[in-house]
């Protein structure tokens, strides 16, 4: 059923059919249309589909051949053939939802941790609340983003194993989730504080500017990145009327800039390997000319992070939230040495484009989260 312009386009990229049948503005080549077509014109002929709508056309078939069949099509319709290359949808779909970038939205309890109050179960569930509605927005925008970037994924060595890219979840798949991942955001932020709902939607407005404009700005888009992760934190304080420490603010701002210059020279490392992927992110701002100054600029502001930290320490809030405060200083030489690493991984080419996936799969991270929890611990 596909237009005439869609379908010889195809046909003579690949250059292996003799004629193309295909719709036109006045003729629908749909279910028993597209049937009636192929037996006018074949007689005999034999016939690969997908949907439940092809069933008309494999009734009239001589073999019946089902690629990818929907689950329609697959229990109505016997095969004499059947093609199945993708991956199981309970493998793709979580990968189109990108389940393990929600780890980013758990920002959203780094308010009550640092005041104090994971302890109070109404308040730890405002915020485990606020951690879904921010999950499924996130993953509403990367369908979005995986939309936009089709063509450019498709012929990336890496994205073009993205669900939409090869092809495991079809388009329209993911246009219909797309709206149900918002309503049940909103849903959820119903039963939160309407800061919290305003903030999501900023958080909305913005991940959508991000995606359809402000990537293709030099240095915008790492200034948004940041913004949009110090946005986690102040909805976790929304969410549970908890107020944010500017400690915490300043630090988090710093620290997560330092990420967002991470993954951008990641990307400026493949750009100076791969024409290819040169070619299918032309639309980013950036050179590999600009690598050196990121990377400069980026351990520059870890250590400012860094200095936060000293200047949180030496506060007066430390004495009042904490009984033996000197064992938080342990913490620094931790965050020095995660920093380090992270720079150093950069350095030698070996990191993903994508920090916080790193670290959540990265053991020594995992060593370094639980000595500072035990830190926290022994000070409280």
């Amino acid at each position: 059923a596909a237009n005439y312009r869609t379908a010889e386009a195809v046909a003579t990229h690949i250059g292996l059919f003799d004629d193309v049948l295909s719709s036109t503005a006045k003729h629908n080549l749909f279910s028993a249309s597209k049937r009636d077509a192929l037996v006018q014109r074949f007689t005999t002929f034999d016939y690969a589909g997908d949907s439940i709508s092809d069933l008309p056309v494999w009734q009239a078939a001589r073999q019946k051949i089902l690629v990818n069949p929907s689950h329609q099509a697959r229990k109505v319709q016997p095969a004499d053939l059947l093609i199945e290359d993708r991956r199981p949808l309970h493998q793709a779909l979580p990968r189109m939802l990108r389940l393990h970038h929600w780890v980013k939205n758990l920002l959203v309890f780094s308010p009550l941790l640092l005041a104090h109050r994971l302890n109070e179960d109404s308040v730890l569930s405002q915020t485990i609340l606020a951690f879904f509605a921010f999950s499924l927005v996130a993953s509403a925008i990367y369908i979005i983003n995986d939309l936009l970037d089709l063509s450019a994924d498709q012929t990336h060595p890496r994205k073009q194993n993205r669900p939409f890219a090869a092809g495991d979840i079809q388009l329209i798949q993911g246009i219909r989730l797309f709206p149900m991942l918002l309503l049940g955001a909103l849903l959820i932020s119903s039963f939160l504080p309407p800061t919290f709902s305003a903030i999501l939607l900023l958080y909305l407005l913005l991940t959508t500017l991000y995606s359809l404009w402000i990537r293709r700005l030099f240095v915008w888009d790492v200034l948004m990145l940041t913004g949009l992760y110090t946005l986690r934190i102040i909805a976790g304080g929304a969410a549970t009327h908890t107020p944010i420490s500017i400690w915490l603010l300043a630090f988090s701002i710093l620290f997560f800039l330092t990420l967002a210059l991470v993954k951008r020279c990641t990307e400026l490392q493949e750009l100076s390997l791969s024409d290819t992927i040169n070619t299918s992110c032309r639309e980013r701002p950036y050179q590999p000319k600009h690598y050196s100054a990121f990377f400069q600029t980026g351990i520059t502001i870890a250590l400012g992070s860094s200095f936060i930290l000293i200047g949180y320490l030496l506060s007066d809030k430390v004495l009042k939230l904490y009984q033996q405060p000197l064992y938080l200083w342990g913490i620094l030489p931790l965050i020095l040495y995660w920093f380090w690493r992270i720079w150093n991984r950069v350095k030698k080419g070996i990191l993903h484009d994508d920090p916080i996936v790193f670290a959540v799969s990265d053991l020594q991270t995992y060593c370094i989260g639980l000595i500072v929890c035990l830190l926290v611990h022994l000070a409280s």
